[in-house]
């Protein structure tokens, strides 16, 4: 992966915003990101394609629900641009955390 890549696909609020909630939580599905960052599904699953497609996250299937990951062969200095910008850059993204994490420990998730 270059950092011209990396960069441009990381280039959009929806999906800056989709990879720091994962790389905060571990893993999240495609219902809880679509509550956590108020879109509708076919957008959340747009932009969660897009990462995938670019290397970025990893997905597995349980059940009838998809789960992404950050992708296990990233590259470490775009892992750390990850942590780093998640790090110092609360604000942007915590009320989406707060709301995905209260999906994730709800018995049902929010599907």
């Amino acid at each position: 992966m270059t950092p011209l890549a990396f960069y441009k696909c990381l280039a959009d609020d929806t999906r800056l915003k989709t990879l720091l909630l994962i790389s905060q939580t571990g893993e999240a599905c495609v219902c809880d990101l679509q509550e956590a960052l108020q879109l509708d599904q076919p957008k959340t699953s747009r932009h969660l394609a897009e990462l995938r497609k670019c290397g970025i996250l990893q997905d597995q299937r349980r059940g009838k629900w998809v789960y992404y990951q950050i992708h296990e062969q990233l590259p470490e200095w775009a892992k750390q641009v990850i942590q780093d910008t998640a790090q110092h850059n609360p604000d942007y993204y915590q009320q989406a955390l707060d709301i995905l994490k209260t999906c994730q420990t709800a018995s049902n998730h929010c599907c």
